[in-house]
C-alpha cells in the first residue's frame, strides 16, 4: 500500500464498510441471518469465578473495541457502519455436563442480524459453583482469527481489574476499525487513477487469473445443489514427523515455505483426482499491514487466490518452484480486497459455489486467544460449529518437540456435506498424506507418477471387482450355438411371424440351403457378405446362413441414404451382396457380386449340394459380423466383431435376464444397429423364439404394446427414447426388458419398475454388443452400468492408463473376450482405440470407450458422460446428461434432451428440447425453468427451451441431435414483453449507469457489470416500484426476462382502524433489548438540525408539529416501566400538545461560542 499513515480520522456522517465487510454484509442480505460466518470460542473456567467481574470485563472489552458494537444498517441498498453505545449481556444458564455440548452448539449457531444486533454474543454456562464454561461468539464481520489474541488479552486484563474492584487501565488504541476503513479507501486510491494502488494490483490480478477455471471438478459423492447450504462437518488428521521434517527441508532447499510445499502437494493431488492441471486454491492472509492494527479486534484478513499450474508433467521440486514464484507475486499484490477482486474478474455468478476457488488451504500461525483470569484456570473447551464456507477447507498447524524439531503437522479438513460423505473425505486426507510422503522420498519424481491409491485399493478395483465375471464358458460360434438348439429342441418355436410359426428344424433347413448357396459363391472364413434386406424372416435366415457358411455378415438397412450404402460397400469390399429383387433396384450401383435371396433356393441350391457348411476351419476367432458406426470424420467406420464373445454374452443373458427356451423376443432393431444381434442372442442363440413382423408394420407407441400382447412377448431390448415414448403401464406385467443404447436417468426406472423387470445394458459397438449388464433396477437412482459380461473386465483409467481412485471420474476401458477385432481396414485407428492391456496377460488388449464413468464405493460403475459430451460453457464444465435428467423429471415432461447450440458465431446457447406428456400441450416453460433453478446450479439451467411433439430418432433408435431445430432467436434486440420487463429493464439500467437501450431483456445482469452490492440496490428499487424479489433471486434469475417472471408484487396493505394504534402496546423487540441492558437508555435517541425558512413563525411551527403528532401514533408514545415490565402507552390524537414540546431560544446578540 501507499505510505499514508494510519491514524484516527474525522468520521463522516456515513462511514462505509471495509471491502471485506461488504462481502459479508451482502451474504447476510443474500441468505438472511445465519451462523455461517460465526467465530465461536469456548473456555472452561475452573475456580472461584466472579460472575459480575466477568460481566463488567466483557463490557469493558466491547467498549474498547468499536468493531464489537457496530451494526450495519442500509439506506436504499447502501450499507453503513453505525457504532452503538451499548453494554453486552452475559446471561447465565445452569447446565449439566451431559447437556453442555448441545448448549454450546446452540450458542455457536446463533444467527446474527448484523443490521440491528451488535456482532458479539456471550453466554456463561454454570456446571457448578466452581465450574463454568464461557461461550463467546463473534460475527466474522467484526473479527478474524488474528483478533482472538487481543480479545483474550483485553478480557484477561479487564477481569483482573474488575475482580480487584477497579476499572481496567488499557493503553489507548491508536485507531478504531472505522478509522481503518476510511484509511483503506483512501490508500487504495481510485480505480480511475492508473497509478493508484488498487489500479496496479487490479491489473496484476486480471492477468494472473485470466482463463482460470471457475469451478474445480472434485471427486464429490453428490451433485452440486442449486444453492450452498453451508452445512459442513470436519475430520482431523496428522502428518507424521518424518513427512513434516522432509517437507520443511524440501521447502528450505527451494527457498520456499512449508505452506508452499503443502500447497504443491494438494494441487498435485487434486489434479490426479480429476480437477485438471489448473488448480486455483484460496488462502487467508492477515491483512494487518500497519503496526497500529496489532491490538485491534476487527476483520482485516484478506483472501488470496493462488493459481497452481500442474501442466507439463513437472517433478515435485519443479512444481514447488512454480508455486513459490506464483505465491510471492500474489503476496506482493495482497492489498486488493478479495471482494473487489470478485467484482473485477466478474466470474459466472452462482449460488451453488464460492467464486474463484472452492478449496481453501491455511496454516494456523496466529497467536492463540489465551485468557488468564486470577484465581481461575481457563482451558479451551471444544465447541461444535458444523459450517462449511467452501467445498473443502484445509487448516494445518505445526507441532514441535521440546528441542524445536518437527513433531508432525496437525490438520482439520472441513467439508461441505452437500457434496461429500465422511468416508470420501477421510480417503482424500489419506491420499494427500501418501502423496506428500512419496514427494518427500523422491522430489525428482514427476507429480503425475506419485502414487495416490491407498493400500489394497488397486487390487480391489482391478482384480476383485472384475473377478465375478471370470467364468468357464466353452467357446462356440454363432452357427454352433444355433445348431445346438436345433439338435436339442427341433420342434420348439424359433420364428413367430404373421404367416405362422417356424420351428427350429424348419428354420434350420432354410438356413442350411442358403448357407450352401453362399458358400458355393465364395462365402467363407474371413470373407464378408453384405445383407441388404428389410426386417423379415428372410433377413434372419440370411444372417444365420452367412455365419453357417463361415463368413461374417455386413447388415445394410435398405432405407439408408444411397451414398451411405455405397460408401459401406466400397469400404468393406464384401465378397458378395445378398439382397432381394424388391430391394436391389433401390441400391446404388456396385461392383460387388450380387445374389438375390429369391434365387438362392431351389435350382441354385442344387449347385451347392457338395459344399460343406460350416467349414471345418471356422473358429471363434473368425469374424461374425461387421457393423458400421458413425465416425468423427463424418464417414462411418466398420467394426469387425468375432465369434469369441458370443457364447459369453449368451451365458450372461441367461444368468441375468433369464432368457432361454420359452423366451419370446421381438426383432425390431435396425439390422445396421448391433442391437439386432443382441435380439438374436436373447432368442435363437439361447433356445428362445424371435418375433418378426413386416418392416412396414408400425412398432412404436401403442403399436408396440399391441405387438407384445399379440405375440406374448416375454423379453425385449429397447432404447430409453423408445421406452419413454410408450404409454405408461402398457407393457405386460412381469415382462423383462433390457434397456440400452444410450444413458437414462432414474425417472425412467420410477415410471416402469412396478410394471416390468428392467436391466441396464452397456456396450459400444466395438465390443460384442454388450460389455456390462446390471441386475434388476429397482431404486430411483442413477442406474449402474452393471457387472462385466462373462470373461470380460472393466477398468476406469486416467490418460496414462492408470486406475483412478474410487469416486474419481475416468475413461472406461473394456478388456476380455468381448472385444471386437478392430476397425475394418483401419489399422491406425484400431491401434489408437485398442491398446495394450497392462492388467492382462501378454498380448491382451483393451478398448478405450470414450465414456466417462466413476466407480462408487460399492464397486458399481456410474455413467457420467462422454469425453465428447462434456461441454464447457462460459468457462464452466457442464454434463448435458445431468441437465437432461433434471428436465425429464418434471411431471409434465415426457422426454427431453439437452445440447449446446451455436447458431450465431460466438453465441453458445444451452438448449433443452422437451416433449410434453399427454394432456400437457401447453407446457409452462417458466414453471419448468423455475423448477430447474431449484435443482440445478444456475449456469446449468437452459437458456432456451424448444417444445416438440416427438424427439427425432436415428434409425438405431437414438436421438438424432442434428435434426433438432434451432430455438427462436431472443437476445438483446427483443423488446420487453409487458410492464414488468419494462420496469426491470429501466431499473437495471439505472443501478448500472447504463442507457435503457443498452440493456437487453435476455442479458445477464452480471455480464452487464452488476455485482453483489449493486444487486441489493436493484432489490430495493424494484420493491419501491412494486416488484418483490431477493438478492438470491438475482443470482438465480440473472436476466430481466427471468427475473420479471420470478418476481412477486408488493402486497396491498389492508386498511386499518385509525384508532388501532392508540392505547397500551406490549413491548416490541427493541424494548426487550433495551430492558435487558440493565443500564440507562437516555442516550438512545436521534437528533437532526434543520434550517428553517425565514418566514416561519411560532404559530406555524406549532401547527406543523401538531399535525405530525396527530398523524404518527409513535410520536405520542410514552414508556411505562412497572415491576420490570416495559410497555408503551399511546395517547389519543390531540392529547399531546405541540406547544408544550417546543422550546424557543433567542440567539440575538450572542457570539458563536455562546450560540454553540
Amino acid at each position: 500500500m501507499c505510505s499514508s499513515d494510519l491514524t484516527a480520522r474525522e468520521r463522516p456522517e456515513e462511514v462505509p464498510l471495509s471491502f471485506a465487510q461488504r462481502r459479508l454484509w451482502f451474504l447476510g442480505r443474500f441468505e438472511g441471518p445465519s451462523a455461517t460466518y460465526n467465530l465461536p470460542m469456548a473456555l472452561r473456567l475452573t475456580g472461584e469465578l466472579d460472575r459480575e467481574a466477568l460481566r463488567a470485563a466483557l463490557a469493558d472489552v466491547v467498549a474498547r473495541h468499536e468493531s464489537l458494537r457496530t451494526v450495519f444498517p442500509e439506506v436504499a441498498g447502501r450499507p453503513r457502519q453505525v457504532v452503538l453505545d451499548v453494554v453486552p449481556e452475559l446471561p447465565v444458564a445452569e447446565v449439566t455436563e451431559a447437556g453442555l455440548e448441545a448448549a454450546l452448539t446452540e450458542a455457536a449457531g446463533y444467527a446474527f442480524d448484523i443490521a440491528t444486533e451488535i456482532p458479539v454474543r456471550a453466554r456463561l454456562f454454570a456446571l457448578g459453583r466452581t465450574e463454568h464454561v464461557l461461550a463467546l461468539v463473534v460475527h466474522h464481520i467484526a473479527g478474524d482469527g488474528w483478533s482472538m489474541a487481543p480479545l483474550g488479552r483485553d478480557l484477561s486484563a479487564a477481569y483482573a481489574a474488575r475482580s480487584a474492584g477497579r476499572a481496567p487501565e488499557f493503553t489507548p488504541l491508536p485507531v478504531q476499525y472505522a478509522d481503518y476503513t476510511l484509511w483503506q479507501h483512501e490508500v487504495l486510491g481510485s480505480e480511475d487513477d492508473p497509478e493508484s494502488t488498487i489500479s496496479r494490483q487490479a491489473a496484476f490480478w486480471r492477468s494472473a487469473l485470466e482463463g482460470a477455471p471457475e469451478e474445480l471438478a472434485l471427486p464429490a459423492d453428490h451433485r452440486r445443489p442449486p444453492a450452498i447450504s453451508y452445512r459442513g462437518d470436519m475430520v482431523t488428521f496428522r502428518f507424521d514427523a518424518e513427512v513434516h521434517r522432509g517437507l520443511r527441508e524440501l521447502a528450505m532447499e527451494h527457498r520456499a515455505s512449508l505452506f508452499m510445499a503443502v500447497q504443491a502437494g494438494l494441487a498435485a493431488l487434486l489434479s490426479r483426482l480429476g480437477a485438471g492441471t489448473d488448480i486455483p486454491l484460496g488462502t487467508a492472509i492477515a491483512g494487518r499491514t500497519d503496526d497500529a492494527l496489532d491490538d485491534l479486534v476487527g476483520f482485516f484478513v484478506n483472501t488470496l487466490v493462488l493459481r497452481t499450474d500442474v501442466s507439463g508433467d513437472p517433478t515435485f521440486a519443479q512444481l514447488l518452484e512454480r508455486v513459490r514464484e506464483t505465491d510471492l507475486a500474489a503476496y506482493a499484490h495482497q492489498d486488493l480486497p478479495f471482494e473487489r477482486l470478485v467484482e473485477l474478474i466478474n466470474p459466472e455468478r452462482s449460488a451453488s459455489r464460492h467464486p474463484l476457488f472452492q478449496v481453501m488451504l491455511a496454516f494456523q500461525n496466529t497467536a492463540e486467544g489465551r485468557v488468564d483470569l486470577p484465581g481461575v484456570v481457563a482451558a479451551p473447551q471444544p465447541i461444535g460449529h458444523d459450517v462449511a464456507k467452501f467445498d473443502l477447507s484445509f487448516t494445518l498447524s505445526e507441532t514441535h518437540r521440546d528441542d524445536g524439531a518437527p513433531a508432525g503437522i496437525e490438520g482439520a479438513l472441513t467439508y461441505s456435506t452437500d457434496l461429500f460423505e465422511r468416508d470420501t473425505v477421510r480417503m482424500l486426507v489419506d491420499r494427500l498424506a501418501r502423496l506428500l510422503a512419496a514427494a518427500v522420498a523422491d522430489p525428482s519424481a514427476p507429480v503425475d507418477r506419485l502414487d495416490v491409491l491407498l493400500p489394497g485399493e488397486r487390487h480391489r478395483i482391478v482384480e476383485e471387482w472384475n473377478d465375478a465375471a471370470v467364468r468357464e464358458v466353452p467357446a462356440a460360434t454363432m452357427a454352433e450355438l444355433f445348431a445346438g438348439w436345433v439338435a436339442r429342441t427341433p420342434d420348439a418355436p424359433a420364428l413367430l411371424t404373421e404367416e405362422g410359426t417356424w420351428t427350429f428344424a424348419e428354420l434350420d433347413a432354410r438356413v442350411e440351403r442358403i448357407a450352401r448357396a453362399l458358400a458355393a459363391r465364395g462365402a467363407g472364413p474371413e470373407k464378408l457378405v453384405a445383407v441388404a434386406l428389410p426386417r423379415s424372416p428372410e433377413l434372419i435366415v440370411s444372417l444365420l446362413a452367412v455365419v453357417r457358411a463361415g463368413a461374417a455378415y455386413l447388415p445394410i438397412n435398405p432405407e439408408l441414404p444411397s451414398d451411405r450404402i455405397g460408401y459401406m460397400l466400397d469400404d468393406a469390399e464384401p465378397a458378395l451382396l445378398l439382397t432381394s429383387g424388391s430391394v436391389a433396384g433401390r441400391l446404388p450401383r456396385t461392383t460387388v457380386p450380387t445374389a438375390l435371396f429369391d434365387t438362392l433356393d431351389g435350382a441354385a441350391a442344387a449347385d451347392a449340394a457338395d459344399v460343406s457348411v460350416p467349414p471345418g476351419t471356422l473358429s471363434a476367432q473368425h469374424p461374425a459380423y461387421v457393423i458400421y458406426t458413425s465416425g468423427s470424420t463424418g464417414r462411418p467406420k466398420g467394426v469387425t466383431v468375432t465369434h469369441a464373445g458370443v457364447a459369453h454374452l449368451c451365458a450372461t443373458l441367461v444368468e441375468r435376464a433369464g432368457v432361454g427356451p420359452g423366451t419370446r423376443v421381438p426383432q425390431l432393431a435396425s439390422a445396421s444397429f448391433d442391437a439386432a444381434f443382441l435380439e438374436l442372442a436373447m432368442s435363437l442363440l439361447v433356445g428362445g423364439a424371435l418375433v418378426v413382423v413386416p418392416a412396414e408394420r408400425p412398432t412404436s407407441g401403442q403399436a408396440y404394446l399391441d405387438l407384445c400382447a399379440e405375440y406374448g412377448v416375454t423379453h425385449a431390448f429397447i432404447t430409453p427414447a423408445s421406452l419413454a415414448a410408450l404409454p405408461e403401464g402398457g407393457l405386460p406385467a412381469g415382462m423383462e426388458i433390457v434397456v440400452g443404447g444410450e444413458s437414462f436417468g432414474p425417472e425412467l426406472i420410477g415410471r416402469w419398475r412396478d410394471t416390468v423387470r428392467m436391466h441396464n445394458v452397456y456396450g459400444p459397438t466395438e465390443t460384442t454388443c454388450v460389455a456390462a449388464m446390471s441386475g434388476l433396477l429397482t431404486d430411483d437412482a442413477v442406474p449402474a452400468l452393471g457387472a462385466p459380461v462373462a470373461d470380460s473386465r472393466l477398468h476406469v483409467l486416467d490418460e496414462r492408463l492408470r486406475p483412478v481412485p474410487l469416486g474419481c471420474v475416468g475413461e472406461l476401458h473394456i478388456a476380455g473376450v468381448s472385444l471386437a477385432r478392430g476397425y475394418l481396414n483401419r489399422a491406425g485407428l484400431t491401434a489408437e482405440r485398442y491398446v495394450a492391456d497392462p492388467f492382462g496377460p501378454p498380448g491382451s488388449r483393451m478398448y478405450r470407450s470414450g465414456d466417462l464413468v466413476r466407480r462408487r464405493a460399492d464397486g458399481e460403475l456410474e455413467f457420467i458422460g462422454r469425453t465428447d459430451d462434456q461441454v464447457k460453457l462460459r468457462g464452466l464444465r457442464i454434463e448435458l446428461g445431468e441437465i437432461t435428467a433434471a428436465v425429464s423429471d418434471h411431471p409434465e415432461v415426457h422426454r427431453a434432451t439437452t445440447i449446446v447450440r451455436e447458431d450465431r458465431p460466438g453465441v453458445r446457447l444451452l438448449t433443452a428440447y422437451v416433449v410434453p406428456t399427454a394432456g400437457a400441450a401447453d407446457l409452462d416453460i417458466d414453471a419448468l425453468r423455475a423448477g430447474l433453478a431449484r435443482r440445478l446450479p444456475d449456469y446449468m439451467v437452459p437458456a432456451a427451451f424448444v417444445t416438440l411433439d416427438t424427439l427425432p430418432l436415428t434409425t438405431s433408435g437414438k436421438i438424432d441431435r442434428k435434426a433438432l431445430p434451432a430455438p427462436e432467436q431472443g437476445g438483446t434486440s427483443r423488446a420487453p414483453s409487458g410492464a414488468r420487463e419494462e420496469t426491470l429493464r429501466r431499473l437495471v439500467a439505472e443501478v448500472l449507469g447504463l442507457g435503457v437501450e443498452e440493456v437487453g431483456v435476455d442479458d445477464s445482469f452480471f455480464y452487464l457489470g452488476g455485482d453483489s452490492i449493486v444487486s441489493i440496490q436493484l432489490v430495493a428499487r424494484a420493491r419501491a416500484a412494486g416488484l418483490v424479489f431477493t438478492p438470491k433471486d438475482v443470482f438465480r434469475h440473472q436476466t430481466v426476462a427471468a427475473l420479471a417472471a420470478a418476481a412477486g408484487t408488493v402486497p396491498e396493505a389492508e386498511a386499518e382502524d385509525p384508532d388501532a394504534g392508540i392505547g397500551e402496546i406490549p413491548a416490541i423487540p427493541i424494548l426487550h433489548w433495551l430492558s435487558e441492558r440493565n443500564g440507562p437508555i437516555d442516550r438512545f435517541h436521534q437528533s437532526m438540525l434543520l434550517q428553517t425558512p425565514a418566514e416561519l413563525d411560532l404559530d406555524r411551527l406549532v401547527t406543523a408539529v401538531q399535525t405530525l403528532l396527530d398523524h404518527h401514533d409513535a410520536l405520542r408514545a410514552r414508556l411505562n416501566r412497572t415491576e420490570g415490565d416495559w410497555s408503551l402507552e399511546v395517547a389519543a390524537r390531540g392529547a399531546v400538545r405541540a406547544a408544550d414540546l417546543i422550546r424557543r431560544v433567542d440567539l440575538t446578540g450572542l457570539d458563536d461560542a455562546a450560540r454553540s
